[in-house]
């Protein structure tokens, strides 16, 4: 039997219709408040970096967890001091959901980070924070290039007194791991945990 035509063009479009809302439920789209950069291939696909007990960790051994990843230096005097801050509110305000997130602190100033002030200055914030290091300067281009992280150093009065410019948003991936988020800095701890709320859905 032929349809007739208005009936046929009304049949087509109720179909599409279904076809979407299935899609829509097959592919639930998060509701991020920062930056959603799922699906973004071409950096951030893992890591490589030592531990404060000189252990190498990779971004396996986070599987099963949200992992937030902020790249700074322990001498920094506003950006990172406040970002970790705001991270710990936001574990905070997670409640039991903070035990499903990772917070790693990867120094971009290894030659003053050491392992023995990594393990203290991170932790400091929440023991459950982690600082990580690259072993040499080939290993800091490498992940800051993967991750596309700006970084400088700014001559101070002094060899030992420098200060380093660098990125000040923070990555987070998925139980999965898989990136999912640049998140912007300054946010505020109510905004990163409902976005953590998120990924750990």
């Amino acid at each position: 039997m032929r349809l007739k035509k208005p009936f046929a063009f009304l049949l087509c479009v109720l179909m599409g219709a279904l076809l979407s809302l299935g899609l829509a439920a097959c592919n639930p789209k998060a509701n991020f408040k920062n930056i959603d950069i799922t699906g973004n291939a071409s950096f951030g696909n893992d890591f490589s970096l030592l531990d404060p007990n000189g252990q190498t960790k990779t971004l396996a051994d986070f599987k099963g967890k949200a992992v937030v990843m902020f790249f700074g230096y322990t001498q920094c005097p506003d950006v990172c001091p406040t970002t970790l801050s705001e991270m710990q509110q936001a574990m905070t305000l997670l409640g039991p959901q903070a035990e499903q997130v990772q917070v790693l602190f990867v120094s971009i100033d290894p030659e003053r980070d050491t392992p023995e002030i990594l393990q203290q200055y991170v932790p400091a914030f929440d023991s459950r924070f982690m600082g990580l290091r690259p072993a040499d300067n080939a290993a800091l281009e490498k992940v800051t290039k993967d991750f596309k992280i700006y970084y400088k150093k700014i001559p101070g009065a002094s060899p030992g007194s420098y200060t380093m410019d660098h990125t000040a948003g923070s990555y987070a991936f998925d139980p999965t791991g898989r990136l999912r988020l640049y998140i912007k800095h300054g946010q505020g701890a109510e905004t990163l945990a409902q976005d953590l709320k998120e990924l750990l859905k």
